[in-house]
């Protein structure tokens, strides 16, 4: 369930060793924290050479900034010093077993305001640390003054002489690397700057490429100015990404009885045909609504109604009855039996559970008379209901985590810890914007001492910074303001967002639709905005999801102006004929095979908005390494669309006029220049174009 807010639209590498770090002082909360591992602590200020803006760092080093294994990553700083002389710096990675490698930066634009980056990938899942060093680059200065005094024949003995000391001094490192024929190949060079020779051959001789890369290995650092350690966690791939399915157990199986005019509900085992058939539209996260034993008390009717009929399911989402609550399985589901056989079988069909975790309470659970002191008593003595006015939820208590803390927090994480010794590896976490933040840190950090497997997924639909924060603290995926983001600028924005100022903490999940949101797009019902919000969300976000219905192209308001389905699933049981025609599980499908394919579509960060005029097209590229995808997308879905498309060669790393390209919805093989004609139309919207050569 979603208390929905409608945003606004706002706009090579070398091993060094070092002594061992010193472990942080522990941070103090209600209960045992977690700790992220050895961080290198150093005196506060600039060192020799200042190291300024260092990120990714999250809220000082608190947090860990995300990455996964794999995945290329930034690390960016201000290295600077006094006067003329070179500086240069390197980035000193820290693996979770110890092991350290030195990847050196490089300045970028703009020069004058000294940034400096490095791209890494980290190959380990686990606890990582970074340090940025700033130094002292002596080579770079010798160079840089003999390109200016060579050619006029200034000091040229004295130039020659430094020129000699520093390849030595790099011959001996060499050697004493155990590299003796780069040694051997440094001194000689060393030998043949001497002042006799012209000045164009001694130039030649400094910027030989062999030179250049011993250099880069072998040379002198000085003045070694190491920032603090700033924490890193390497997550499994599926932190960033997946391709998520949902739907209700109970609707898979269901059963009218006319004659009786009654429901039989579905069940684990109705569900494995199911999970088979989501399988094979290239899904790899199977994600259920609550599955526990659901209330009475001002349950709710059809289209969330307050009086509900005889036989109405209710919400899954006003959880506990006397049958249990968290820890318990609505009988009609099944038994834990059956549970752990809906696991198995989506483990194996290629599928991971991920289980819904709603800390809320029906009036009917058993924590209401158990534990009163983890819900908000009200001055007439009730007890608070949910509201998100003008939407109020009657069913359903909020958790008060204040006046029990050690108690709350401890049930939370054994209710976890109880899944999860059933399989379920995946939590999608509904409305975590209405606990408390630190409450979540603790969770997270609990969690990943013991099991850092395990996955959770925000689902907040609430304020920019409340969303950051949850991902700060160490929520792995973030539901997004994707859904209401439809127009051209809109979307480019949002991405530029998203891949940039958010990357190292905020990892989207681009669902085209909830139980709780009928996208406005969509409620036309054609089929062909359905197609566009699908490709838009598989390829601009390495994860996204899809709730059941959608490929049925399912449009139906409740109230015209509104987001809530018509009929909807989370008060009713909607069993669904997936084969029924016109569908889209072949896109679906499809899209998803194209998503495994391409590594450029696995990640958020390498992604460039290509030029096309027309305010109704989309045009962006994305790489990874040497794979390369452009997707030209149609945001009209109601008429064709022409336009020139321009692409940026140089980022996109083609060199020549034209480059060759296979559309991989399609098979059609194009040649394409910098300059393109392109027309979409609501039968084919868009093209996804992989760079086959140049």
């Amino acid at each position: 369930m979603s208390a929905t807010v409608n945003p606004s639209r706002k706009r090579q590498q070398a091993k060094v060793s070092r002594p061992a770090p010193t472990p942080p002082a522990p941070e103090a909360v209600v209960v045992p924290v977690l700790d992220l591992g050895p961080v290198r602590t150093i005196a506060a200020g600039f060192g020799r050479i200042p190291v300024s803006g260092v990120s990714p760092v999250i809220e000082g080093g608190a947090y860990p900034a995300k990455a996964v294994v794999g995945e290329l990553i930034p690390i960016r700083a201000k290295v600077f010093r006094e006067g003329h002389d070179a500086v240069n710096a390197s980035v000193i990675l820290t693996a979770p077993d110890g092991r350290e490698q030195r990847v050196d930066m490089t300045p970028v634009e703009p020069r004058g305001l000294d940034p400096w980056e490095a791209w890494v990938r980290l190959d380990t899942e686990g606890a990582w640390t970074f340090r940025v060093e700033g130094w002292s680059d002596p080579w770079e200065t010798w160079l840089h003054n003999a390109e200016a005094k060579l050619p006029a024949g200034v000091d040229i003995d004295l130039v020659c002489l430094e020129g000699r000391d520093l390849l030595d001094r790099t011959a001996a490192a060499a050697e004493l690397a155990g590299d003796p024929v780069e040694a051997s190949i440094l001194k000689a060079t060393a030998m043949l700057l001497i002042p006799e020779r012209p000045a164009t051959d001694l130039l030649e001789v400094a910027t030989a490429k062999g030179i250049t890369r011993a250099m880069e290995q072998f040379g002198p650092r000085d003045m070694v100015s190491p920032t603090a350690d700033y924490p890193l966690f390497a997550d499994r791939a599926k932190a960033l990404f997946s391709s998520w399915y949902e739907f209700f157990p109970r609707s898979q199986g269901a059963e009218f009885d006319e004659t009786t005019n009654t429901w039989t509900s579905g069940t684990f085992d109705s569900c494995h045909e199911r999970l088979e058939q989501v399988a094979a539209m290239g899904f790899d996260v199977i994600y259920v609504p609550p599955i526990h034993p659901i209330g009475t008390s001002f349950r709710k009717g059809r289209n969330n109604t307050l009086i509900p009929a005889a036989g109405d399911p209710g919400s899954p989402w006003a959880i506990g009855s006397p049958e249990g609550g968290h820890d318990a399985i609505h009988p009609d589901l099944g038994d834990w039996a059956a549970f752990d056989r809906f696991v198995a079988k989506a483990r194996e069909v290629g599928l991971e559970v991920a289980l819904d975790f709603a800390l809320q309470a029906s009036p009917d659970h058993p924590w209401v008379t158990s534990h009163p002191e983890w819900f908000t008593t009200r001055l007439d003595g009730t007890i608070a209901y949910a509201e998100n006015p003008p939407k109020k939820y009657q069913d359903i208590y909020p958790i008060n985590f204040d006046n029990d803390p050690t108690g709350i927090y401890t049930e939370a994480l054994r209710v976890l810890r109880l899944w999860m010794a059933h399989g379920v590896r995946i939590f999608r976490v509904d409305n975590p914007h209405t606990k408390p933040v630190q409450f979540w840190a603790w969770i997270m950090r609990q969690v990943r001492q013991t099991d850092p497997d395990v996955l959770f997924l925000a689902e907040a639909f609430t304020k920019p910074e409340m969303m950051a924060a949850l991902g700060k603290v160490g929520f792995h995926q973030s539901y997004t303001y994707f859904t209401w983001r439809n127009t051209k600028w809109e979307l480019e924005e949002y991405l530029t967002e998203l891949s940039t100022a958010l990357d190292s903490f905020y990892r989207p999940n681009f669902f085209v639709n909830t139980p709780d949101i009928n996208p406005f797009f969509l409620q036309s019902g054609n089929p062909a905005a359905f197609a566009i919000r699908a490709v838009l969300a598989a390829t601009l976000s390495p994860t996204w999801g899809v709730y059941s219905g959608f490929e049925l192209f399912e449009h139906e308001a409740l109230k015209v102006g509104g987001e809530e389905y018509r009929n909807s699933e989370k008060f009713e049981y909607r069993p669904r004929n997936y084969a029924a025609e016109p569908n889209l599980n072949v896109l679906l499908g499809t899209l998803n095979l194209i998503r495994r394919t391409h590594p450029a579509l696995q990640q958020l960060r390498q992604i460039q908005f290509q030029h096309a005029p027309h305010d109704a097209v989309l045009a962006f590229a994305k790489r990874d390494g040497d794979d390369t995808v452009i997707v030209i997308c149609s945001l009209d879905p109601d008429q064709g669309v022409e336009t020139d498309v321009y692409l940026d060669f140089a980022w996109l790393g083609i060199e020549g006029n034209t480059v060759q390209l296979r559309d991989e919805l399609t098979g059609a093989s194009f040649t394409w220049g910098e300059r393109n004609f392109v027309r979409l139309t609501p039968a084919n919207p868009a093209h996804i174009l992989h760079v086959v050569g140049g």
